[in-house]
């Protein structure tokens, strides 16, 4: 029996992107691999996928366009683009029910598989299609669980500084928390409409019992991109006393936590550098870059000169996979100093190369890192055992194999592609099979 499924997506997938030629989002690249699964056993599977998704009016084939939505088609999979103001989340736009309503009309879906409660679409989505039974959300990160530790035990008088950007846009760190305390409250609301959720660690499970409580619960680990299955980590490779952050662009990533012992690490290892994915909030060389810095930015690059720590903090943008992978393998050491996470796919696509991790022990990482055998964990709060653990590993090649070794093995268990294909098809039609 043909079942139709509409998922909705936060971004533009890889293959939509690149059959518009538009630069493709790094973003929950994890996506790509259930995508391309569907995709290619269609006709075998005898489902019918299609996927929607926001963006915003400078988008070229949004642009001079008013109607309630886009469609066009690539690799053989409709997709619908509908219009949503995506810089500023915590805005609930009413109008986008007759968009993505417009969209289920169109498509006519058995099932909505929705990826994500970060932006008010979800909710506008839930709404429009109105039925729970036939409708899954997929946890990601969640904005209320944000909101609570947003701040990442910065001092108050960080909390409350401004730069001129800060003021101009009022998103200083207080606006910012709001904003995620707002789009919390979009994203309970969502789930508690909701019939179906699907998470992968106790934290989310918690999560969905306490936000859900009439949701049915379903278990499933997230298949990575492709490229983080085809190499390995070798220690005679890296570039040695390398660490990296996958992102430092807010304070729940925990950045100002490693900046704060990097001087003492520096003292035992004078090659020591970080390396930091993302957005460059630092940056600071032209006129306009001190306009634009944000009031964190300025607190980073105020610690990074007080501490002079310039040669030892590279921030590198924003990199696309094959990159992001390449500077996987020379990395001696992986951090994941957040105040909150739920499965950080930056640690999955880390251990799944064997690069040896330490991670704040937050959220449901625990569930995906062992700690002591396939990476170390320590509690958020407790800046010194990071460094401890850093310097472990940083004299010890045969810890640090240990643990690449028992990582990879662990990692290729969670992220099997395979499997978790299997699970989510095993999902759709038990939803499918209970309607």
């Amino acid at each position: 029996m043909e079942m139709r499924v509409l998922w909705l997506c936060n971004i533009m997938l890889p293959f939509i992107a690149k059959s518009l030629g538009q630069r493709i989002i790094v973003k929950e690249g994890w996506l790509s691999g259930l995508a391309n699964k569907l995709i290619v056993n269609q006709k075998q599977n005898q489902i019918t996928f299609a996927v929607c998704f926001p963006a915003s009016d400078d988008l070229d084939i949004v642009k001079g366009d008013t109607s309630l939505f886009v469609k066009n088609n690539a690799q053989g999979v409709d997709y619908y683009i509908f219009r949503e103001d995506t810089v500023h989340p915590e805005n609930y736009d009413a109008g986008m029910e007759e968009s993505i309503g417009a969209v289920i009309e169109d498509f006519k879906p058995d099932l909505i598989h929705i990826f994500g409660t970060e932006f008010p679409h979800t909710l506008a989505c839930v709404k429009a299609f109105g039925r729970p039974e036939r409708t899954l959300i997929g946890i990601q990160g969640l904005c209320s669980a944000i909101a609570d530790v947003y701040m990442a035990d910065l001092p108050y008088s960080v909390q409350k500084k401004k730069t001129f950007r800060d003021i101009l846009k009022k998103d200083g760190l207080f606006e910012q928390q709001a904003k995620f305390v707002k789009r919390g409250e979009y994203e309970k609301e969502a789930l508690s409409l909701v019939g179906h959720v699907t998470g992968r660690t106790d934290f989310d499970r918690e999560m969905t019992a306490k936000l859900a409580p009439n949701a049915t619960y379903h278990f499933m680990n997230e298949t990575l991109r492709p490229e983080f299955y085809n190499d390995a980590w070798n220690i005679d490779r890296i570039e040695r006393y390398s660490l990296f952050l996958s992102q430092g662009n807010y304070p729940i990533k925990g950045l100002h936590y490693v900046l704060d012992i990097l001087p003492e690490i520096i003292e035992e290892y004078e090659e020591t550098v970080v390396y930091v994915a993302g957005d460059v909030i630092t940056a600071n060389d032209s006129i306009k870059d001190k306009i634009k810095i944000s009031g964190y930015g300025k607190f980073l690059l105020d610690k990074i000169k007080k501490n002079k720590l310039e040669k030892h903090v590279k921030f590198v943008g924003r990199l696309q996979s094959d990159r992001m992978c390449a500077r996987f393998l020379k990395t001696h050491v992986f951090l994941c100093p957040s105040a909150i996470e739920n499965s950080p796919n930056s640690v999955g696509e880390a251990m799944l190369l064997g690069v040896p991790v330490v991670s704040a022990n937050v959220g449901g990482v625990h569930n995906l890192v062992e700690d002591g055998r396939d990476g170390i964990l320590y509690p958020k709060d407790q800046p010194e055992q990071l460094k401890d653990a850093i310097l472990r590993i940083f004299a010890d090649d045969k810890l640090a194999m240990y643990l690449s070794s028992n990582a990879r093995e662990h990692a290729q268990k969670t992220h099997d592609p395979e499997i978790n294909y299997r699970t989510l098809l095993e999902i759709y039609h038990e939803i499918s099979n209970c309607i």
